[in-house]
């Protein structure tokens, strides 16, 4: 007992080792691939332009809502208490859809699950607050291979128990209950950190940075000198002087304010990131629409009701694909900087010809390989755009940057969907959707083609030009003391 005891308290591997396990069974969802056909099938009995024009675009609305406060709050609660939340939400969620009938519920479900996308953003900060930089590579690489594999086995589960067992959707959503059900009792185990990454993170980070390491390198690759104790001292009293009343006290919150304010001047200074974010939120305001109306595509193409689906199948193919994409990014020699412009701009070009192939094809299998083409270039793209990204900023403007970006896509998403989905506007059908999506995918194409044409242009006519300025903003921000 006492080695688990101290293996809780120091170090880094418990804390990943637990939001691992969290990461992998909250993502173990067996009946997330079939949730339409068992919304319009004789258990929910829910009609299909209820679903596309009414109920889906309910959890948008929600999700828009509850984005941005729930940023700060779980800053503000150090990260712990909204995943537990998250736990409780998944569990909800399921428990409506397997025992709770009509419709009203199913609207009730759909601000209930913009509660548990809402609160995605702590699973990651999570961990930043509580391990060294030096390790944040490799946790956030077992973290996102444990999500990758929780959906990967959810999705083949679902597709193997309903077309080789034959399993009813009932069973198959009390399956996914048990099992995100396990989810939310590890969130218990996670240990409570210490710090935030806004609210007295950077004091509170100088304090516990001392006791860990001495010339130690920072988050830059720059060595830190190290503090004597009476300046160590000196901090934990300020902490004491300005906030023993509280983490929630007015000065604390006007320090939050003024970090995140700074955070986000570091985050938007240079141009080059400017457009890596202006792609990252246009690129994800449509995949996430793609993505939330896929199954009534297929579902119109070849209906639940008389056939055989394979909707676990081909997610759990993408899932593996673009894994696979994602990959072979940091295997790739290309010079990012000059060329990464033109690459999201050409596989948005691939994206937009998928979408389509998806709208006019009367093929259910053609309609499958043109998800996993679209899904794979984007999980391809949105891995170079987080990499880009992360690698010019400190993980405070990151986690800020990521907040802000996911903001500005589901703004965008949801205008969209206001338009062109909502009953109370246009209310257009399935394949005119989609034609729509990749329409919108073509001009964020096109934007990018050009873009990324003129960056290589001017750098293969004067190389020393290209990014200059921008680089050299982004290394004196980085490598002043932040705030």
């Amino acid at each position: 007992m006492g080695r688990w005891a101290k293996l809780k308290s120091s170090g880094w591997t418990y804390p990943t080792a637990v939001l691992s396990l969290y990461g992998f069974f909250a993502n173990c969802r067996v009946a997330e691939p079939f949730l339409t056909p068992y919304l319009i099938g004789p258990h929910k009995n829910i009609s299909e332009e209820v679903v596309t024009n009414y109920l889906f675009p309910i959890w948008t609305y929600s999700y828009l809502a509850f984005l941005f406060p729930v940023f700060l709050l779980t800053d503000f609660l150090r990260y712990k208490p909204v995943i537990v939340i998250q736990g409780l939400f998944l569990v909800t969620n399921y428990i409506l859809l397997c025992f709770v009938p009509g419709l009203p519920a199913m609207v009730f479900l759909q601000v209930n699950y913009a509660v548990v996308t809402s609160t995605e953003v702590a699973y990651f900060s999570y961990i930043y607050s509580m391990i060294p930089v030096e390790h944040y590579q490799r946790a956030t690489g077992y973290l996102r291979s444990a999500m990758l594999a929780g959906y990967t086995l959810g999705a083949s589960l679902g597709q193997v128990l309903i077309s080789l067992a034959g399993v009813d959707y009932f069973y198959i959503n009390t399956i996914t209950l048990g099992i995100v059900s396990m989810a939310f009792l590890v969130s218990f185990w996670l240990p409570m950190p210490q710090r935030s990454l806004f609210f007295k993170g950077k004091e509170a980070a100088a304090v516990g940075s001392q006791s860990q390491q001495e010339g130690a390198l920072g988050a830059d690759g720059i060595e830190e000198p190290v503090r004597d104790k009476d300046e160590v001292g000196s901090v934990k009293e300020k902490m004491e002087h300005n906030g023993s009343a509280g983490w929630c006290s007015r000065k604390s919150a006007a320090n939050a304010g003024r970090l995140l304010w700074q955070s986000f001047r570091e985050s938007y200074s240079s141009r080059n990131l400017i457009y890596w974010s202006l792609w990252w939120a246009l690129a994800t305001a449509g995949y996430v629409q793609v993505f939330n109306y896929i199954q009534l595509m297929w579902d119109h193409i070849e209906p639940s009701a008389t056939s055989s689906i394979y909707n676990g199948g081909v997610e759990a193919a993408c899932s593996l694909v673009g894994a696979a994409a994602a990959f072979s990014v940091g295997y790739i020699k290309v010079t990012w900087a000059v060329w990464g412009e033109l690459a999201l701009g050409l596989f948005s070009a691939v994206g937009t010809g998928a979408v389509f192939l998806m709208a006019f094809t009367s093929s259910i299998w053609t309609c499958y390989a043109g998800y996993v083409i679209f899904k794979s270039c984007y999980m391809l793209l949105i891995t170079i755009t987080t990499f880009q990204i992360a690698s010019n900023l400190s993980m405070e403007c990151y986690a800020l940057t990521f907040g802000i970006n996911t903001f500005v896509a589901l703004s965008l998403q949801t205008i969209i969907t206001g338009i062109v989905v909502d009953e109370a506007a246009l209310g257009l059908d399935i394949v005119t959707q989609f034609i729509i999506y990749g329409s919108y995918y073509a001009v964020i194409s096109v934007l990018f083609l050009i873009r990324g044409t003129y960056t290589a242009y001017v750098n293969q006519h004067n190389p020393e030009h290209t990014g200059t300025k921008d680089q050299q903003l982004s290394v004196e921000v980085i490598s002043s003391e932040h705030f």
